[in-house]
């Protein structure tokens, strides 16, 4: 039995690229909501600012879960590594219920409006399926080791 190795394209390249920015934007976004600081808490609206109040403790958690799985499964892309799979799969497993929570549970659609308030959650779960579909047809196509 021979063990051919595909070559991966340079496509793969420009991808694993895109996601891992991709994910570095959503650690910082991460940073920023978590650690916002004093001024610039008191420059958000008032709706705004009764809206961070609306975040329990394991939203940030399952947050911090999706973004630095998300930034892992890119790295493992960049590595080409099979992991990469499993850490995007723990990632959106965790962005939905933070999505869900963030667009139902919150007065998210009340401040911002409904399609301010549902563009970034359905892209976020949208990107999320599509970095698990990329990694396993990365494996299928021998990219990923």
């Amino acid at each position: 039995m021979t063990n051919l190795k595909t070559k991966t394209p340079f496509w793969y390249w420009i991808l694993a690229v895109f996601f891992l920015l991709w994910n570095i934007m959503g650690a910082i976004s991460f940073y920023v909501h978590t650690f916002i600081s004093e001024e610039s808490f008191a420059g958000l609206s008032e709706a705004e600012r009764e809206l961070y109040g609306d975040y329990p403790f394991w939203i940030t958690l399952v947050f911090a879960v999706a973004v630095f799985f998300g930034l892992l499964g890119s790295v493992g892309l960049i590595l080409k590594r099979k992991w990469a799979k499993l850490a995007f799969i723990i990632s959106i497993c965790a962005i939905v219920p933070q999505m869900i929570h963030n667009v139902f549970f919150t007065n998210t659609i009340a401040v911002y409006g409904i399609e301010q308030a549902i563009t970034m959650p359905i892209m976020l779960v949208a990107i999320g399926f599509i970095l698990i579909i990329f990694s396993n047809y990365s494996i299928k196509k021998n990219w990923l080791k």
